[in-house]
């Protein structure tokens, strides 16, 4: 019989590791970029140094108010260019989809693809 104590207290050390490690890592990714002078990066910078290739790749997260969006392009005659300059993703209302009738969802099922993800552990050491 497989001991799950033991592997949960196993998981918890893996755990705290893996998240010193990250943070580690992420330390002496910032003290690197700092000594390469380099500021906010979009996009990918490469350095050769000694023998090593070093490839930082930066990314600037965007998000955006569609309906703040809709609404700016209304005023400024713009609203025909929406569909061009950006994508508009429909998202799943969980609740509303588990509540609504079957009637109402399966014609649309077609337009969904559902794969599993991997699951998520959380594990903490009752006090």
């Amino acid at each position: 019989m497989t001991d799950i104590n033991q592997m949960a207290e196993t998981w918890i050390s893996f755990k705290a590791t893996e998240a010193a490690v990250v943070k580690a890592r992420r330390e002496l990714e910032d003290e690197m970029l700092q000594a390469l002078q380099i500021g906010v990066l979009e996009g990918t910078e490469t350095i050769k140094h000694g023998s090593f290739v070093i490839k930082m790749v930066g990314r600037i997260e965007k998000k955006v108010d569609a309906d703040k969006l809709q609404e700016l392009a209304a005023e400024a005659g713009l609203s025909d260019h929406l569909g061009s300059l950006f994508r508009w993703k429909p998202e799943i209302n969980a609740t509303a989809w588990k509540q609504a009738d079957q009637s109402i969802i399966t014609p649309l099922l077609g337009a969904i693809t559902s794969t599993p993800g991997r699951t998520s552990f959380s594990i903490a050491i009752k006090e």
